[in-house]
């Protein structure tokens, strides 16, 4: 057991005594459940994990939140409260030959000392589906309690199989004040930052919590730069400024994964914000995409798709604008490129909406589905040959520029649908123009059919 770290009856070592030379976020991590800031709905009084934690009751769980939130520091904790041996490695650096030697090494422990191994598995997404099969049959027979960490959903990424046998905890990212909180206590504690004396203002702290979204790491990284770099004076150092506090972050983190599900989260934003008539929003959402590294095309794509589904003839123009800010892209690239996208949003959000369009295809495809495929009426079908109008096609055919209306009293859909309204249009932008204009076609239609009967009243129906 060497090769996964102490000797396998120990628990881990109490980070309280962390080597001095740890980076500071290692030193400061929390050694107790109560130390722990943030995470009340899992660990607060009565909550379930902190019951099974306090309550040595082991169970196989995902830990799932983004970075800095303690996913690995709860997993530390809860092999430290509970009895067992605990290994750890990161799926990162192990493969297929590491399980199969912990899954060894786990059952030779469980009949000599009759108790299970805690296994921490950091990054268990990167793990593919064969690897996370490795250990079903372990977690199944108890042999293993397996605490899997993950910034990624579940849901996408771990086998449904392995899924169904472990708790998910969903770890949030913690918000400014209680990143505050963890930085005042770096600055004060001597396992912190105490002895270097850096002076950092309430606000200014704030300011940096402010930038590290929800990623305590991050910010006691950035504090430990600051510390590292900050020259003393007689009368001791100089207050750290917002200046050096941007300098030492050089930028906020954007969370994105463009697999998984950050990457829906983000366009589902998006869309829901073009549908909403919100443009503040969109643009936002779009340069959040565009910023964190997306592919402006598939932005684009999925904008031109809102013209059709969102806006459709409401505003006839709003697929063409859609389609020039693609082709705007092509043409400058990024950066220039993603001001043609945002005008696109910009003008997307403020556009009259109607999804008639969208509606109207989806009742058709449910008719197709429920069989009604019914041949093309006889009068609007082509006859090429003398043989096909012999058969009746295009037979009683109307050209419709032949009327003043513009149009006859033709029934163009199979019998069994005649009637039928899938489009639908509001009155809304140019649907109201579209309204009218349908509302005059059925009058006319009515007033010829009307006629024709009462020309010929055996042959029309």
């Amino acid at each position: 057991m060497d090769l996964f770290g102490p000797d396998p009856d120990s628990h881990p070592p109490d980070d309280s005594v962390s080597a001095a030379d740890a980076p500071l976020a290692d030193r400061m991590r929390p050694t107790t459940l109560d130390e722990i800031v943030g995470q009340d709905d899992l660990i607060g009084p009565g909550r379930p994990l902190r019951e099974a934690i306090e309550g040595d009751r082991a169970h196989s769980m995902i830990l799932w939140g983004p970075p800095g939130s303690g996913k690995t520091t709860l997993a530390r904790l809860f092999a430290r409260l509970t009895l067992g041996q605990f290994i750890a490695f990161s799926a990162v650096l192990s493969g297929i030959k590491e399980i199969k030697d912990v899954m060894r090494a786990a059952e030779a422990y469980r009949k000599a000392a009759g108790r299970r191994t805690i296994l921490f598995v950091d990054e268990i997404h990167r793990f593919n589906r064969a690897q996370q099969d490795a250990f079903l049959p372990y977690v199944e027979k108890g042999t293993i309690v397996l605490v899997g960490a993950t910034t990624e959903n579940p849901s996408f990424e771990v086998n449904a199989a392995l899924l169904s046998r472990c708790a998910v905890y969903v770890l949030r990212p913690l918000g400014d004040a209680e990143i505050v909180t963890i930085l005042k206590r770096a600055l004060a504690e001597p396992r912190g930052l105490s002895a270097s004396l850096l002076r950092v203002q309430d606000e200014d702290l704030l300011y940096l919590a402010s930038l590290c979204g929800g990623d305590a790491r991050r910010a006691l990284n950035v504090l430990e730069i600051l510390a590292g770099t900050r020259s003393v004076a007689a009368d001791g150092p100089p207050p750290v400024t917002r200046e050096a506090i941007a300098r030492a972050l050089q930028r906020a983190p954007l969370l994105y994964d463009k697999a998984a599900e950050e990457h829906y989260n983000l366009i589902s934003a998006l869309h829901k914000s073009l549908r909403n008539s919100d443009p503040d929003a969109a643009i936002y959402w779009l340069a959040r995409m565009l910023e964190s590294g997306e592919d402006p095309l598939y932005v684009a794509r999925r904008m031109v798709r809102f013209a059709s589904e969102d806006i459709g003839t409401a505003d006839p123009h709003a697929l063409s604008i859609a389609l020039d800010a693609k082709e705007a892209f092509h043409f400058l690239g990024m950066p220039e490129g993603a001001l043609a996208l945002a005008q696109a949003a910009a003008y997307l959000a403020a556009a009259p909406k109607s999804n008639a369009v969208y509606v109207a295809y989806g009742r058709v495809q449910e008719d197709l589905k429920a069989g009604l495929a019914d041949p093309v009426p006889l009068a609007i079908r082509n006859a090429p040959t003398g043989l096909m109008k012999d058969l009746g096609y295009g037979r009683d055919y109307r050209y419709a520029h032949d009327f003043e209306e513009g149009t006859t009293d033709l029934d163009c859909l199979p019998e069994r649908l005649r009637g039928r309204r899938y489009y639908e249009p509001r009155a809304v932008g140019y649907e109201k123009v579209v309204v009218e204009r349908l509302k005059e076609l059925a009058e006319a239609r009515r007033k010829m059919k009307a006629q024709r009967r009462a020309a010929r009243p055996d042959a029309i129906k």
